[in-house]
């Protein structure tokens, strides 16, 4: 199993009124195939509108609230994936010929995603079913989380902020190397 943590930071030139938070990401790329990621938030989180649960079902917009994203592409490959968890158990996967260049959207079963907070964290963990990430190649990693705050006012955490705007599809982003293919 392939395991790597990052800590996302907060856009720095997107306007955010809200408490500080950490936030930290884990990915695991399991033997068969499969990818779970969990995500960690800590700090004031009843601050945020987490959204309730719901029947896991697949769902457009999940950005526009309280969502965790990864983005994954074979290094070099211009097309990518991008998928969507939110703590409601709503879910989004997309594929990418190229930056923003929509492709069709891969047949997956539902991701397996728990969801729980306690005094000061809110966690989430996705488990995606094996072959829904590339396999055999070194991959390039985008971990996003976007954090909505009870006033509505968003915020935009990612493994790196290339652009002056929010943008977690820029491959600039993609900043954890991960190969399933080294011990």
């Amino acid at each position: 199993m392939k395991i790597a943590a990052a800590r996302l930071s907060r856009h720095p030139l997107a306007r955010w009124d809200g408490p500080e938070f950490t936030v930290r990401a884990h990915v695991a790329l399991k033997a068969d195939g499969a990818a779970e990621c969990r995500f960690e938030v800590l700090g004031e989180v009843g601050a945020l509108a987490v959204p309730v649960a719901a029947a896991p079902a697949r769902t457009d917009g999940l950005w526009r609230h309280t969502c965790f994203e990864a983005f994954v592409a074979r290094a070099g490959a211009p097309a990518y994936a991008e998928f969507n968890y939110a703590p409601s158990g709503e879910w989004a996967a997309y594929a990418f010929d190229g930056y923003r260049e929509a492709a069709p959207s891969p047949r997956l079963a539902a991701p397996a995603i728990r969801a729980w907070r306690g005094e000061g964290r809110l966690e989430l963990a996705a488990l995606t079913e094996p072959g829904a990430w590339p396999a055999g190649a070194r991959l390039e990693v985008g971990l996003a989380a976007v954090l909505e705050l009870r006033s509505g006012a968003l915020g935009y955490f990612a493994l790196a902020h290339p652009a002056p705007r929010p943008d977690f599809h820029d491959r600039r982003g993609f900043a954890l190397a991960l190969d399933p293919t080294r011990p």
